[in-house]
């Protein structure tokens, strides 16, 4: 049996407790892998605390890595489970089968935490929120960005970009409070939608997305620079050449892989700094975009893509409709409110 961390605790205590909100009748699905077996087991412990009933399941012990199709044995236990969790450090081209995984989700209506790359730093950060109030300040986002026509962020970096939306697709919000229309990241902290277009310069001072997060960290001293218009990826220059082709690489997958499909605002209060992680990362007070699949299930866009990678900056200041609401990565909280009438 893997040792459990004392300090792990309250982040799983979080998750299971408050994120989750797990009942004495309920069933869970526990997925993690070898590299976050500590974090496996303080999840596994804080579930015997409360007695509650789950089935774990260790990745290697199922399929070779990367994997190919998500293990069949984790999809049938998912059909009678209430709630799954995903505590898994990301391989190369799995994103298909964290598809097929969530598939089960959206279908089933399943309360859903996905912990992809979730480390230990995390656990002593971002997971040891207080979700109640970044929930509180997620909502008060999610309201006037869902009535928004447009978004503009710029950064000291030399991002400038804006966002158009439609009133045909839907805002979401991923607070860390988890409900079974949404699944959400945890730790949780953001509201986003499709965009109907995007354009302008965005430089990806903070960190790139999915596996090649991992590869590249924290691009402070080497930033990316993205071009976009009409919501496509037109250029990409960054002095590490590696990075650039790859990232360049990787939005021409497919027909939409250059497509932003997702227009986002970051509202983890509790989460300060870039740490090189985007399950941590793209909570950060700020704006982050996506090219790729645009979770059309849930916002409504008619379109696919089988990619999906998000790109954070940093020291945003945000307008929503002409009215500022974030200067320099912190919340204008007056900004927030309604007015009063």
């Amino acid at each position: 049996m893997t040792r459990v961390d004392p300090e792990l605790i309250p982040g799983a205590r979080n998750a299971i407790e408050t994120c989750l909100r797990i009942q004495p009748d309920e069933k869970t699905t526990l997925i993690t892998d070898r590299a976050c077996s500590e974090i496996g087991a303080a999840l596994a412990q804080e579930l015997n605390r409360k007695a509650l009933r789950y089935n774990e399941f260790i990745l290697e012990d199922l399929a070779p890595r990367p994997l190919v199709d998500m293990p069949r044995e984790v999809l049938d236990d998912m059909e009678s489970s209430d709630v799954s969790i995903f505590a898994v450090r990301a391989q190369a081209n799995e994103l298909r089968t964290r598809m097929q995984m969530t598939d089960v989700v959206n279908r089933r209506k399943m309360r859903h935490a996905h912990m992809v790359n979730i480390d230990r730093r995390i656990m002593l950060e971002g997971m040891r929120a207080d979700f109640e109030e970044v929930d509180r300040i997620s909502t008060q986002v999610w309201q006037l960005a869902g009535a928004a026509r447009e978004i503009r962020a710029t950064n000291p970096a030399g991002t400038d970009i804006l966002g158009r939306f439609s009133s045909e697709l839907k805002w979401l919000k991923t607070s860390g409070i988890i409900s079974p229309n949404k699944w959400g990241n945890l730790p949780g902290g953001e509201t986003f939608t499709t965009p109907a277009q995007v354009d302008g310069t965005f430089v990806i001072d903070g960190v790139v997305g999915d596996y090649l997060c991992e590869k590249y960290g924290d691009l402070r001293d080497n930033p990316l620079t993205i071009v976009v218009s009409a919501s496509r990826l037109r250029e990409a220059h960054c002095a590490n050449k590696a990075l650039e082709e790859e990232f360049w690489q990787y939005c021409h997958t497919d027909e939409n892989s250059d497509r932003v499909g997702e227009f986002a605002i970051g509202t983890n209060i509790a989460v300060h700094d870039v740490i090189g992680n985007i399950l941590q990362d793209e909570k950060i007070p700020g704006i982050h975009i996506a090219f790729g699949n645009p979770y059309g299930a849930h916002t409504g866009a008619d379109w696919y893509s089988s990619t999906h990678i998000d790109v954070v900056g940093r020291k945003f200041d945000v307008w929503i409709d002409g009215r500022q609401i974030m200067h320099s990565g912190a919340f204008l909280l007056d900004s927030l409110a309604p007015p009063v009438v």
